[in-house]
């Protein structure tokens, strides 16, 4: 199923076929994405059919959000207004003045000593449009629809390692291109979905839905070397800018936006202190976010790089005794390796294997069992045995 965003840190695009096949077999219809990023799943499952309720804290991503979910008019409606903006010549402004660069005979390194995002060339047509579309826009979905045209445009003829806290030092090829505004690929249907731009735990009591699907920004889990200060709110700030047009202060020499500073915009769920128990805050905010979720089921998306280890998952969901199958998958094969129902850790041999990806369906239903005592199932799926053709162990 195709979708389309950004390139992103942690991006789930490439799970996304076995996302959708462990939802389809439960019975459900309306899904909550927590933390919608790029909205690429989020654009998956309303594709697929259901009713879908997005959330992120990024300004941009509840532009996509608007973009993707809410927007009811064709594509054919935007071409006009989009190859408007394409022919409209470009002007130095804010963007070009902290983030273009001359092509320096393949050299992003400025005279002002400082690698940039862009060729100066495209942060002119950066400039120039992202003025006329205030413009344009009849109202905030519209706006979100070219919002969104210009981010991807952008995207595609970047010089980043895929985030906007470094730049390279040499131009990437991608960068000589010239931008060019597309319609987005716009999924139209009479559905509610929903849009939110907010801290999850101010959502829990109003979003009531069948399934929750949560794919939090977990920190490192490296013991010897704490996460890095910078956090996702500053790895994507240039198109946070490019949403408000606001023309912030910028720090640092990335030229981030002061508002994005760990103090200012750090997530619990990055964070890497613990508590006064000698647990990570972090594994206190996830048990709090599954319990308090009104849904029938949770599906939590876990990397084991994360700062929440999979035994401190597992524990925790022993303490709600909640009823939980868990699906691992080799992220670099992009391969779903076995899936395992409750609590057993997938073999010793396997127990330092990095670069794995776990989805957690979690079952919100009281049981008088405890986890520990579940029989436990293994299933090889190397082979293509999908998880709708097993019987979940609580359906």
């Amino acid at each position: 199923m195709q979708t389309e965003g950004i390139k992103y840190t942690g991006s789930k695009r490439e799970i996304i076929p076995i996302l959708l096949k462990l939802v389809a077999s439960l019975n459900v219809s309306t899904i909550f994405d927590g933390f919608s990023g790029t909205t690429r799943v989020s654009q998956a499952f309303k594709k697929a059919g259901y009713t879908v309720y997005a959330n992120d804290i990024a300004v941009w991503s509840k532009i996509f959000g608007q973009c993707y979910l809410l927007n009811r008019k064709p594509a054919s409606y935007y071409l006009p207004l989009i190859d408007n903006l394409n022919k409209i010549p470009g002007k130095l402004g804010w963007f070009s003045k902290h983030y273009g660069g001359e092509p320096n005979g393949g050299s992003a390194v400025d005279i002002d000593g400082r690698k940039k995002m862009w060729q100066l060339h495209n942060t002119m047509k950066l400039d120039a449009i992202r003025e006329q579309i205030d413009k344009v826009s009849k109202d905030e979905i519209e706006k979100s629809v070219l919002l969104t045209s210009l981010i991807l445009a952008m995207d595609k003829v970047d010089s980043s390692v895929g985030h906007h806290v470094s730049y390279l030092k040499q131009w990437a090829p991608r960068a000589y291109h010239v931008m060019k505004m597309e319609a987005p690929r716009l999924i139209i249907d009479e559905m509610d979905h929903r849009v939110f731009c907010d801290d999850i735990f101010n959502l829990l009591d109003k979003v009531e839905v069948d399934l929750a699907y949560y794919d939090p920004p977990y920190g490192s889990s490296n013991e010897l070397m704490p996460p890095s200060r910078v956090r996702y709110a500053s790895y994507y700030h240039i198109w946070k800018s490019v949403c408000l047009n606001d023309k912030p202060k910028v720090v640092g020499a990335a030229n981030r936006r002061e508002d994005v500073s760990d103090i200012v915009a750090g997530s619990i769920f990055e964070e890497f202190r613990k508590d006064k128990n000698g647990r990570y805050v972090v594994i206190n905010a996830l048990k709090e976010l599954i319990k308090k979720t009104n849904a029938k089921y949770v599906v939590l998306s876990y990397s084991n790089n994360g700062r929440a280890t999979f035994d401190a998952i597992m524990e925790i969901l022993r303490e709600l005794n909640l009823p939980c199958s868990i699906l691992e998958m080799d992220y670099k094969k992009n391969v779903m390796s076995t899936m395992t129902w409750t609590n057993e850790w997938l073999g010793e041999n396997e127990h330092n294997i990095q670069n794995k990806e776990f989805l957690f369906l979690i079952q919100k239903k009281k049981v008088h069992k405890s986890l520990i005592d579940f029989n436990i199932q293994k299933v090889n799926l190397r082979e293509t045995v999908w998880v709708d053709q097993q019987k979940l162990p609580f359906s």
